[in-house]
């Protein structure tokens, strides 16, 4: 899995920023992936209902396009950590080695 094919994904939905991060875990034997996404700045707070539907239509891109299963968190606009040049970090593996 290529970063730029999640980006591609979360790109195409209106709703989010762009701004993603993929952090890759392992459960027992299989590698566990979860997107984490953020949503536009917009004015006041938009209903958890909506905010699960995005993460669902993320999650089933994800599916069907590049083939493997997610679990994605939608968040809102400024939660991921940037550097001080303003960039997320990508890619964060916490798999114990």
């Amino acid at each position: 899995v290529f970063p730029t094919q999640i980006e591609e994904i979360v790109l195409q939905h209106p709703q989010l920023s762009g701004q993603y991060q993929l952090q890759v875990m392992r459960e027992g034997l299989l590698d566990e992936v979860q997107v984490r996404c953020e949503l536009q700045p917009a004015p006041g707070v938009m209903a958890p209902a909506a905010v699960e539907e995005i993460a669902k239509w993320v999650q089933h891109r994800i599916k069907t396009l590049v083939g493997i299963s997610t679990r994605v968190e939608v968040l809102v606009p400024d939660s991921i950590e940037r550097t001080l040049t303003g960039k997320a970090r990508r890619v964060i593996d916490r798999r114990t080695r």
